[in-house]
Protein backbone atom coordinates (compact mmCIF):
# COMPACT_ATOMS: atom_id res chain seq x y z
CA UNK A 1 0.00 0.00 0.00
CA UNK A 2 1.09 3.19 -1.28
CA UNK A 3 1.26 6.23 1.55
CA UNK A 4 1.20 9.85 0.67
CA UNK A 5 4.64 11.44 1.42
CA UNK A 6 2.93 14.26 2.79
CA UNK A 7 0.26 12.31 4.81
CA UNK A 8 1.33 13.20 8.68
CA UNK A 9 2.27 10.17 10.84
CA UNK A 10 0.25 9.62 13.86
CA UNK A 11 2.99 10.51 16.14
CA UNK A 12 3.28 13.88 14.24
CA UNK A 13 0.03 14.89 14.77
CA UNK A 14 0.12 17.41 18.09
CA UNK A 15 -2.57 16.12 20.50
CA UNK A 16 -3.86 18.12 23.83
CA UNK A 17 -2.04 21.16 22.19
CA UNK A 18 -3.98 24.36 24.06
CA UNK A 19 -2.34 27.71 23.43
CA UNK A 20 -4.85 29.28 26.16
CA UNK A 21 -2.60 29.06 29.35
CA UNK A 22 0.36 30.80 27.68
CA UNK A 23 -2.10 33.36 26.72
CA UNK A 24 -3.51 33.66 30.18
CA UNK A 25 -0.27 34.41 32.00
CA UNK A 26 0.56 37.21 29.18
CA UNK A 27 -2.68 38.82 29.54
CA UNK A 28 -2.88 38.46 33.49
CA UNK A 29 0.48 40.68 33.41
CA UNK A 30 -0.51 42.75 30.91
CA UNK A 31 -3.57 43.40 33.28
CA UNK A 32 -1.31 43.74 36.26
CA UNK A 33 0.37 46.66 34.45
CA UNK A 34 -2.38 48.29 33.05
CA UNK A 35 -3.65 48.48 36.79
CA UNK A 36 -0.05 49.48 38.11
CA UNK A 37 -0.01 52.47 35.38
CA UNK A 38 -3.24 53.25 36.14
CA UNK A 39 -2.63 53.81 39.68
CA UNK A 40 0.30 55.72 39.59
CA UNK A 41 -1.10 58.03 36.67
CA UNK A 42 -4.26 58.54 39.08
CA UNK A 43 -2.19 59.13 41.93
CA UNK A 44 -0.04 61.69 40.15
CA UNK A 45 -3.66 63.59 38.64
CA UNK A 46 -4.74 63.56 42.47
CA UNK A 47 -1.34 64.91 44.14
CA UNK A 48 -1.28 67.52 41.19
CA UNK A 49 -4.71 68.08 41.93
CA UNK A 50 -4.33 68.67 45.74
CA UNK A 51 -1.07 71.14 45.21
CA UNK A 52 -3.60 73.30 42.76
CA UNK A 53 -6.44 72.84 44.70
CA UNK A 54 -5.73 72.43 48.32
CA UNK A 55 -8.62 74.05 49.20
CA UNK A 56 -10.85 70.99 48.23
CA UNK A 57 -9.08 68.37 49.78
CA UNK A 58 -9.33 67.11 53.15
CA UNK A 59 -7.85 69.50 56.39
CA UNK A 60 -5.07 67.06 56.45
CA UNK A 61 -4.08 66.86 53.26
CA UNK A 62 -4.59 70.60 52.62
CA UNK A 63 -2.49 71.55 55.46
CA UNK A 64 0.43 69.23 53.74
CA UNK A 65 0.07 70.99 50.64
CA UNK A 66 0.53 74.41 52.39
CA UNK A 67 3.64 73.10 54.47
CA UNK A 68 4.84 71.77 51.13
CA UNK A 69 4.18 74.38 48.73
CA UNK A 70 3.27 77.54 50.71
CA UNK A 71 -0.56 77.59 49.18
CA UNK A 72 -3.01 78.65 51.59
CA UNK A 73 -4.68 75.83 52.57
CA UNK A 74 -8.04 77.97 53.43
CA UNK A 75 -8.10 80.88 51.00
CA UNK A 76 -11.20 83.48 51.33
CA UNK A 77 -11.97 86.67 49.74
CA UNK A 78 -11.54 89.63 51.08
CA UNK A 79 -14.15 92.64 51.12
CA UNK A 80 -12.07 95.46 49.44
CA UNK A 81 -13.00 99.06 49.90
CA UNK A 82 -15.06 99.99 46.35
CA UNK A 83 -13.07 101.31 43.94
CA UNK A 84 -14.79 104.50 42.28
CA UNK A 85 -13.74 107.96 41.02
CA UNK A 86 -12.74 110.77 43.98
CA UNK A 87 -15.55 112.77 44.90
CA UNK A 88 -15.59 116.65 44.17
CA UNK A 89 -14.88 117.20 47.20
CA UNK A 90 -12.19 114.48 47.38
CA UNK A 91 -10.35 115.72 44.28
CA UNK A 92 -10.11 119.26 46.19
CA UNK A 93 -8.67 117.53 49.03
CA UNK A 94 -6.35 116.31 47.12
CA UNK A 95 -5.11 119.57 45.60
CA UNK A 96 -4.29 120.82 48.98
CA UNK A 97 -2.89 117.56 50.56
CA UNK A 98 0.29 118.32 48.18
CA UNK A 99 -0.13 122.37 48.19
CA UNK A 100 2.87 123.39 49.74
CA UNK A 101 1.49 127.02 49.85
CA UNK A 102 -0.57 126.39 52.40
CA UNK A 103 2.64 126.08 54.66
CA UNK A 104 4.83 129.00 56.76
CA UNK A 105 7.46 128.17 54.37
CA UNK A 106 5.90 127.55 51.49
CA UNK A 107 7.85 124.79 50.95
CA UNK A 108 6.07 121.81 53.01
CA UNK A 109 2.42 120.52 52.29
CA UNK A 110 1.21 117.39 53.78
CA UNK A 111 2.27 114.86 50.86
CA UNK A 112 6.18 116.37 52.06
CA UNK A 113 6.23 114.03 55.13
CA UNK A 114 3.55 111.70 53.99
CA UNK A 115 4.82 110.45 50.86
CA UNK A 116 2.71 108.72 48.16
CA UNK A 117 5.51 107.00 46.96
CA UNK A 118 6.56 105.44 50.76
CA UNK A 119 3.19 104.32 52.04
CA UNK A 120 2.28 107.95 52.92
CA UNK A 121 5.04 108.21 55.22
CA UNK A 122 8.19 110.36 54.93
CA UNK A 123 10.80 109.66 51.59
CA UNK A 124 13.67 109.53 54.54
CA UNK A 125 15.17 107.88 57.19
CA UNK A 126 14.98 110.70 60.02
CA UNK A 127 13.68 110.34 63.20
CA UNK A 128 11.93 113.35 62.67
CA UNK A 129 11.02 115.54 60.11
CA UNK A 130 12.24 119.15 59.54
CA UNK A 131 9.82 121.83 59.47
CA UNK A 132 8.66 125.32 60.69
CA UNK A 133 9.25 128.89 59.06
CA UNK A 134 12.27 127.98 57.66
CA UNK A 135 11.88 124.43 57.62
CA UNK A 136 15.40 124.08 60.06
CA UNK A 137 12.76 123.05 62.92
CA UNK A 138 13.11 119.47 64.12
CA UNK A 139 9.40 117.61 64.77
CA UNK A 140 8.69 115.88 68.55
CA UNK A 141 7.67 112.38 67.18
CA UNK A 142 8.44 110.29 63.88
CA UNK A 143 6.02 110.88 61.33
CA UNK A 144 3.41 108.03 61.18
CA UNK A 145 1.94 106.97 57.84
CA UNK A 146 -1.22 107.76 56.42
CA UNK A 147 -1.89 104.17 54.86
CA UNK A 148 -5.16 102.04 56.16
CA UNK A 149 -6.72 105.01 58.74
CA UNK A 150 -10.25 104.58 56.99
CA UNK A 151 -11.67 102.49 59.21
CA UNK A 152 -9.96 103.80 62.69
CA UNK A 153 -12.28 104.67 65.63
CA UNK A 154 -12.23 107.73 67.57
CA UNK A 155 -10.34 107.90 71.06
CA UNK A 156 -12.09 106.02 73.95
CA UNK A 157 -11.31 103.95 76.74
CA UNK A 158 -12.37 100.42 77.41
CA UNK A 159 -15.00 98.81 74.91
CA UNK A 160 -17.76 100.42 72.67
CA UNK A 161 -20.47 101.66 74.65
CA UNK A 162 -23.47 99.86 72.25
CA UNK A 163 -25.93 102.34 72.90
CA UNK A 164 -25.72 105.19 70.71
CA UNK A 165 -28.78 106.68 72.25
CA UNK A 166 -27.30 106.77 75.58
CA UNK A 167 -25.14 110.05 77.26
CA UNK A 168 -21.67 109.90 76.32
CA UNK A 169 -19.35 108.76 78.91
CA UNK A 170 -16.57 111.16 79.56
CA UNK A 171 -12.49 109.63 79.25
CA UNK A 172 -12.23 110.58 83.12
CA UNK A 173 -15.40 107.92 84.06
CA UNK A 174 -14.52 105.35 81.83
CA UNK A 175 -10.55 105.56 83.34
CA UNK A 176 -11.90 105.57 86.69
CA UNK A 177 -14.20 102.57 86.28
CA UNK A 178 -10.89 100.60 85.06
CA UNK A 179 -8.99 101.82 87.58
CA UNK A 180 -7.62 98.42 89.28
CA UNK A 181 -8.47 96.50 86.57
CA UNK A 182 -6.09 94.05 85.68
CA UNK A 183 -4.93 94.58 82.08
CA UNK A 184 -6.33 92.06 79.71
CA UNK A 185 -3.45 89.97 78.23
CA UNK A 186 -3.42 89.95 74.60
CA UNK A 187 -2.37 86.28 72.57
CA UNK A 188 -2.55 86.08 68.91
CA UNK A 189 -5.32 84.48 67.72
CA UNK A 190 -7.14 84.63 70.94
CA UNK A 191 -10.11 87.07 72.08
CA UNK A 192 -9.53 88.63 75.92
CA UNK A 193 -11.38 87.08 78.18
CA UNK A 194 -12.93 90.48 79.36
CA UNK A 195 -13.54 93.65 77.22
CA UNK A 196 -9.79 95.28 77.35
CA UNK A 197 -9.94 98.79 79.59
CA UNK A 198 -7.66 100.19 77.86
CA UNK A 199 -7.32 103.29 75.57
CA UNK A 200 -8.22 103.14 71.92
CA UNK A 201 -8.69 104.27 68.51
CA UNK A 202 -7.99 108.28 67.82
CA UNK A 203 -5.00 109.36 65.24
CA UNK A 204 -1.75 110.80 65.91
CA UNK A 205 0.55 108.64 68.17
CA UNK A 206 -1.02 109.68 71.20
CA UNK A 207 -4.62 109.66 69.44
CA UNK A 208 -5.66 112.82 70.46
CA UNK A 209 -7.48 113.89 67.06
CA UNK A 210 -10.70 111.74 66.92
CA UNK A 211 -11.30 112.14 62.59
CA UNK A 212 -9.09 112.42 59.73
CA UNK A 213 -10.31 115.82 59.34
CA UNK A 214 -9.00 116.80 62.67
CA UNK A 215 -5.72 114.68 61.97
CA UNK A 216 -5.41 117.50 58.70
CA UNK A 217 -5.37 120.14 60.76
CA UNK A 218 -3.12 119.52 63.16
CA UNK A 219 0.15 120.04 61.12
CA UNK A 220 -1.36 122.84 59.74
CA UNK A 221 -0.84 125.04 62.89
CA UNK A 222 1.84 122.89 64.64
CA UNK A 223 5.07 125.93 65.04
CA UNK A 224 7.49 122.83 63.95
CA UNK A 225 5.66 121.32 60.69
CA UNK A 226 3.66 123.92 58.47
CA UNK A 227 4.05 126.51 61.00
CA UNK A 228 0.85 128.51 60.44
CA UNK A 229 0.43 130.76 63.37
CA UNK A 230 -3.52 130.57 63.66
CA UNK A 231 -6.51 129.46 61.93
CA UNK A 232 -6.91 132.72 60.17
CA UNK A 233 -3.50 132.26 58.35
CA UNK A 234 -4.80 128.75 57.01
CA UNK A 235 -7.73 130.77 56.09
CA UNK A 236 -5.76 133.59 54.08
CA UNK A 237 -4.14 131.10 52.60
CA UNK A 238 -6.83 129.02 50.95
CA UNK A 239 -8.19 132.56 50.11
CA UNK A 240 -5.33 132.91 47.56
CA UNK A 241 -4.89 129.74 46.24
CA UNK A 242 -6.09 128.34 43.22
CA UNK A 243 -8.77 126.42 43.87
CA UNK A 244 -10.54 128.71 46.30
CA UNK A 245 -13.20 128.90 43.44
CA UNK A 246 -13.44 125.11 43.92
CA UNK A 247 -14.40 125.62 47.56
CA UNK A 248 -16.89 128.19 47.21
CA UNK A 249 -18.66 125.69 44.71
CA UNK A 250 -18.66 122.89 46.88
CA UNK A 251 -19.67 124.65 50.34
CA UNK A 252 -21.53 127.85 49.45
CA UNK A 253 -20.31 131.68 48.27
CA UNK A 254 -20.76 132.30 52.15
CA UNK A 255 -17.82 129.51 53.42
CA UNK A 256 -15.34 132.23 52.75
CA UNK A 257 -16.99 135.11 55.13
CA UNK A 258 -15.91 132.44 58.19
CA UNK A 259 -12.45 131.96 58.61
CA UNK A 260 -13.03 128.67 60.73
CA UNK A 261 -15.92 127.33 58.33
CA UNK A 262 -13.49 127.93 55.52
CA UNK A 263 -10.67 125.92 57.11
CA UNK A 264 -13.39 123.55 58.80
CA UNK A 265 -14.30 122.51 55.10
CA UNK A 266 -10.89 122.40 53.83
CA UNK A 267 -10.00 119.61 56.39
CA UNK A 268 -13.08 118.01 55.66
CA UNK A 269 -12.24 117.74 52.09
CA UNK A 270 -8.42 116.49 52.79
CA UNK A 271 -10.15 113.88 55.29
CA UNK A 272 -12.34 112.85 52.61
CA UNK A 273 -9.18 112.40 50.04
CA UNK A 274 -7.52 110.07 52.57
CA UNK A 275 -11.26 107.92 52.69
CA UNK A 276 -11.53 107.55 49.28
CA UNK A 277 -8.68 107.16 47.34
CA UNK A 278 -7.75 103.40 47.20
CA UNK A 279 -3.97 104.51 47.27
CA UNK A 280 -4.43 104.71 50.92
CA UNK A 281 -6.06 101.25 51.61
CA UNK A 282 -5.51 99.15 48.60
CA UNK A 283 -4.74 95.62 50.13
CA UNK A 284 -2.76 94.69 47.41
CA UNK A 285 0.19 92.87 49.77
CA UNK A 286 1.45 89.13 48.70
CA UNK A 287 -0.28 88.28 51.85
CA UNK A 288 -3.49 89.58 50.33
CA UNK A 289 -2.71 87.63 47.45
CA UNK A 290 -2.18 84.59 49.71
CA UNK A 291 -4.86 85.11 51.97
CA UNK A 292 -7.40 84.60 48.58
CA UNK A 293 -5.21 82.12 47.45
CA UNK A 294 -3.72 83.54 44.79
CA UNK A 295 -0.41 83.29 46.13
CA UNK A 296 2.41 80.93 47.63
CA UNK A 297 4.46 82.06 50.61
CA UNK A 298 8.44 80.90 50.50
CA UNK A 299 9.36 79.05 53.02
CA UNK A 300 10.64 81.53 55.03
CA UNK A 301 7.92 83.80 54.82
CA UNK A 302 5.39 80.67 56.50
CA UNK A 303 7.39 79.79 59.29
CA UNK A 304 7.55 83.95 59.57
CA UNK A 305 3.55 84.12 59.25
CA UNK A 306 3.34 80.93 61.95
CA UNK A 307 5.58 82.84 64.86
CA UNK A 308 4.03 86.05 64.17
CA UNK A 309 0.44 84.01 64.77
CA UNK A 310 2.44 81.86 67.90
CA UNK A 311 1.03 83.66 70.85
CA UNK A 312 3.98 81.54 72.84
CA UNK A 313 6.32 83.09 70.76
CA UNK A 314 6.48 86.21 68.76
CA UNK A 315 2.72 86.87 69.46
CA UNK A 316 2.77 89.25 67.09
CA UNK A 317 -0.70 89.12 66.15
CA UNK A 318 -1.73 90.08 69.65
CA UNK A 319 -1.67 93.69 68.85
CA UNK A 320 -0.72 93.36 65.19
CA UNK A 321 -4.35 91.36 64.03
CA UNK A 322 -3.66 89.47 60.90
CA UNK A 323 -6.48 87.79 59.91
CA UNK A 324 -9.70 89.01 58.29
CA UNK A 325 -12.96 90.07 59.96
CA UNK A 326 -15.84 87.69 59.98
CA UNK A 327 -17.91 89.81 57.36
CA UNK A 328 -14.22 89.55 54.97
CA UNK A 329 -12.50 92.71 55.39
CA UNK A 330 -9.00 92.16 55.39
CA UNK A 331 -6.95 93.27 58.19
CA UNK A 332 -4.92 96.37 58.90
CA UNK A 333 -2.46 94.84 61.38
CA UNK A 334 -3.49 96.80 64.37
CA UNK A 335 -5.60 96.23 67.15
CA UNK A 336 -5.83 100.47 67.01
CA UNK A 337 -4.95 100.04 71.41
CA UNK A 338 -2.00 101.49 72.80
CA UNK A 339 0.77 100.08 74.34
CA UNK A 340 3.42 100.90 76.92
CA UNK A 341 6.31 99.31 75.68
CA UNK A 342 9.36 100.69 77.29
CA UNK A 343 11.29 101.46 74.31
CA UNK A 344 14.96 102.66 75.47
CA UNK A 345 15.37 106.68 74.90
CA UNK A 346 16.34 108.65 71.74
CA UNK A 347 19.18 110.50 72.79
CA UNK A 348 19.11 112.66 69.10
CA UNK A 349 15.85 113.85 69.99
CA UNK A 350 16.07 117.36 70.80
CA UNK A 351 13.58 117.49 73.76
CA UNK A 352 15.35 114.59 75.13
CA UNK A 353 18.78 116.92 75.72
CA UNK A 354 16.64 117.87 78.76
CA UNK A 355 16.79 114.81 81.59
CA UNK A 356 13.59 115.94 83.13
CA UNK A 357 11.87 115.97 79.64
CA UNK A 358 9.95 112.47 79.35
CA UNK A 359 7.13 111.53 76.26
CA UNK A 360 4.15 109.76 77.96
CA UNK A 361 2.06 109.50 75.16
CA UNK A 362 -1.18 109.48 76.39
CA UNK A 363 -0.45 111.30 79.15
CA UNK A 364 1.27 114.28 77.27
CA UNK A 365 2.87 116.21 76.94
CA UNK A 366 0.82 117.39 73.70
CA UNK A 367 -2.56 116.36 74.89
CA UNK A 368 -3.87 117.52 78.83
CA UNK A 369 -7.63 115.70 78.53
CA UNK A 370 -6.23 112.68 79.95
CA UNK A 371 -2.91 113.77 81.59
CA UNK A 372 -4.46 112.52 85.27
CA UNK A 373 -5.39 108.91 84.07
CA UNK A 374 -1.74 107.97 85.21
CA UNK A 375 -2.32 104.45 84.15
CA UNK A 376 -2.16 105.01 80.84
CA UNK A 377 1.45 107.57 81.11
CA UNK A 378 3.78 105.64 78.43
CA UNK A 379 1.04 104.36 76.10
CA UNK A 380 1.37 104.77 72.49
CA UNK A 381 -0.47 103.87 69.34
CA UNK A 382 -0.39 100.27 67.90
CA UNK A 383 0.58 101.14 64.18
CA UNK A 384 -0.84 98.83 61.18
CA UNK A 385 2.75 96.84 59.74
CA UNK A 386 1.39 97.13 56.22
CA UNK A 387 4.27 98.38 54.02
CA UNK A 388 6.15 98.34 57.64
CA UNK A 389 9.22 97.11 55.43
CA UNK A 390 9.27 100.52 54.09
CA UNK A 391 9.96 102.50 56.69
CA UNK A 392 13.09 103.71 57.95
CA UNK A 393 12.15 104.65 61.59
CA UNK A 394 10.08 102.67 63.98
CA UNK A 395 8.35 103.69 67.58
CA UNK A 396 7.04 106.82 69.14
CA UNK A 397 10.34 108.04 69.18
CA UNK A 398 12.22 106.72 66.16
CA UNK A 399 14.86 105.19 68.13
CA UNK A 400 14.91 102.27 65.27
CA UNK A 401 15.86 101.98 62.18
CA UNK A 402 14.99 98.34 60.72
CA UNK A 403 13.40 95.80 61.52
CA UNK A 404 16.23 93.37 63.07
CA UNK A 405 16.79 96.33 65.87
CA UNK A 406 12.83 96.43 66.20
CA UNK A 407 12.46 92.24 66.79
CA UNK A 408 15.82 92.58 68.78
CA UNK A 409 14.40 94.86 70.88
CA UNK A 410 11.05 92.65 71.63
CA UNK A 411 12.74 89.28 71.84
CA UNK A 412 15.60 90.72 74.61
CA UNK A 413 14.30 93.49 76.78
CA UNK A 414 13.40 90.89 79.38
CA UNK A 415 16.04 88.35 79.28
CA UNK A 416 19.03 90.63 78.16
CA UNK A 417 18.51 94.08 78.65
CA UNK A 418 22.17 95.00 78.69
CA UNK A 419 21.85 94.53 75.15
CA UNK A 420 18.39 97.23 74.63
CA UNK A 421 19.15 100.04 77.06
CA UNK A 422 22.21 102.34 77.79
CA UNK A 423 24.09 101.84 81.09
CA UNK A 424 25.06 104.10 84.05
CA UNK A 425 28.85 105.55 84.47
CA UNK A 426 28.77 102.24 87.28
CA UNK A 427 27.62 100.20 84.63
CA UNK A 428 24.33 99.52 85.17
CA UNK A 429 21.77 99.08 83.12
CA UNK A 430 18.94 101.89 82.71
CA UNK A 431 16.29 99.76 81.96
CA UNK A 432 12.87 101.70 81.16
CA UNK A 433 14.67 104.81 80.35
CA UNK A 434 12.48 106.64 78.71
CA UNK A 435 9.71 106.72 81.43
CA UNK A 436 9.74 108.07 85.10
CA UNK A 437 9.97 105.25 87.59
CA UNK A 438 6.35 106.20 89.13
CA UNK A 439 4.87 105.34 85.69
CA UNK A 440 7.11 101.61 84.97
CA UNK A 441 4.45 99.46 86.27
CA UNK A 442 2.35 100.54 83.11
CA UNK A 443 4.80 98.97 80.87
CA UNK A 444 3.99 95.34 79.49
CA UNK A 445 5.53 92.24 80.98
CA UNK A 446 2.37 89.78 80.18
CA UNK A 447 2.42 89.24 76.33
CA UNK A 448 4.74 87.25 74.94
CA UNK A 449 7.66 87.67 74.28
CA UNK A 450 7.33 90.19 77.34
CA UNK A 451 6.87 87.46 79.52
CA UNK A 452 10.46 86.21 79.43
CA UNK A 453 12.66 87.04 82.50
CA UNK A 454 16.04 88.43 83.00
CA UNK A 455 18.29 85.34 81.92
CA UNK A 456 15.89 83.13 80.32
CA UNK A 457 16.57 82.15 76.79
CA UNK A 458 15.32 84.49 74.64
CA UNK A 459 12.17 83.19 72.71
CA UNK A 460 13.22 83.85 68.87
CA UNK A 461 16.59 82.65 66.98
CA UNK A 462 18.25 84.82 64.46
CA UNK A 463 16.46 82.47 62.20
CA UNK A 464 13.01 82.96 63.11
CA UNK A 465 13.78 86.63 63.69
CA UNK A 466 14.63 86.61 59.98
CA UNK A 467 11.73 84.65 59.14
CA UNK A 468 9.42 87.36 60.78
CA UNK A 469 11.02 89.99 59.25
CA UNK A 470 10.53 88.21 55.37
CA UNK A 471 6.83 87.54 56.45
CA UNK A 472 6.71 91.67 57.26
CA UNK A 473 7.89 92.12 53.98
CA UNK A 474 4.89 90.21 52.22
CA UNK A 475 2.52 93.06 53.73
CA UNK A 476 4.05 95.39 51.10
CA UNK A 477 1.43 96.72 48.51
CA UNK A 478 2.03 96.75 45.07
CA UNK A 479 2.56 92.96 44.82
CA UNK A 480 1.77 91.41 41.02
CA UNK A 481 1.10 87.68 40.72
CA UNK A 482 3.06 85.81 38.30
CA UNK A 483 1.40 85.85 34.90
CA UNK A 484 -1.06 88.90 36.08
Amino acid sequence: MNHPSNAALPSQIPTGSDPSPGMTKRSLRRLILWILLCAVLGGVVAVAYALIYPERMPDVIGEWVEDLTGANAHPVVLMRPPVAPLSAVAMVGQQMFNDPSLSASGKQSCASCHSAAHAFGPPNNLAVQLGGPHMADAGYRPVPSLDYLYRQAPFSIGPDQGDMDAAPVTLDTLASAAQGVQRAQKNAGVAPVAPAMVPQGGFFWDGRANTLQDQALGPMTNPVEMANPNIASVAAKLMQSKYIGTLKQLFGPRVVLDPNLLVSEAMFAIGRYQFEDQAFHSFSSKYDAWLEGHARLTQAELHGLRLFNDKDKANCAGCHLSQPSPDGLPPVFTDTQYEALGVPRNPALAQNKDPKFYDMGVCGPFRSDVANLTQYCGMFLTPTLRNVSTRGVFFHNGVYHNLKQVMDFYNLRNTNPEKIYPHDASGKVLKYDDLPAKYQANIDVADAPFDRKFGDKPVMSDRDIDDIIAFMKTLDDGYKPSGS
